[in-house]
């Protein structure tokens, strides 16, 4: 009878160390996956910052007297730039978005720069780049709800306190930023 009671408990030991094994296992190919993810909407914001300094230079040849717009963007973009967490470069991710728009109405007001092959050029691009930003942003949000779901769940929600698996921050955006500026390029002014 004792030895069957050593069976049935190490039988039970071997499945609960199999069971954490593959848990642990689990919670790091989710939590990589949340850095892979964030890596490419970081990737996507470094894109669109390397573009800023060839749109300012664009709107600065046509400008002269919108030093103001042009200086929130290239403060924003060294605030993206300087920003860690997703919380910040969210921040300020939401700041170079409000600083690009105001630069971009500022643009609308000069008909030969929305004419000017460089500009419609670095235009597409910004463009581009903001739909794969959009992409990456939702990706990464994918895998981290994810992620912060399976180290919440029972029973892995032990394994994941055990061996410090901490929830994940969403990259959010604020409803302001959500709606698309309106800007007209189509139109002579």
């Amino acid at each position: 009878m004792k030895n069957k009671a050593l069976i049935i408990s190490g039988v039970a030991a071997g499945l609960i160390l199999i069971y954490g094994v593959t848990s642990y296992n689990g919670l790091v190919v989710a939590q990589e996956n949340v850095s892979n993810k964030y890596s490419q909407v970081d990737n996507q914001l470094k894109r669109r910052a390397d573009l800023i300094p060839n749109l300012v230079e664009s709107v600065k040849g046509y400008t002269n007297h919108e030093q103001k717009a042009i200086d929130s963007v290239t403060n924003a973009r060294a605030q993206l730039a300087g920003a860690k967490t997703p919380a910040d470069k969210a921040a300020a991710d939401q700041e170079l978005s409000g600083a690009l728009s105001r630069l971009l109405v500022v643009a609308e007001n000069y008909p030969n720069l929305k004419a000017d092959k460089n500009y419609q050029s670095l235009m597409d691009s910004l463009e581009g780049t903001e739909n794969r930003l959009s992409v990456a942003r939702k990706d990464y949000n994918d895998k981290v709800t994810v992620y912060n779901n399976k180290i919440k769940k029972f029973p892995k929600n032990i394994v994941a306190n055990l061996f410090n698996f901490d929830k994940k921050e969403y990259f959010e955006t604020t409803e302001q930023e959500k709606e698309t500026p309106k800007v007209d390029f189509g139109s002579d002014n």
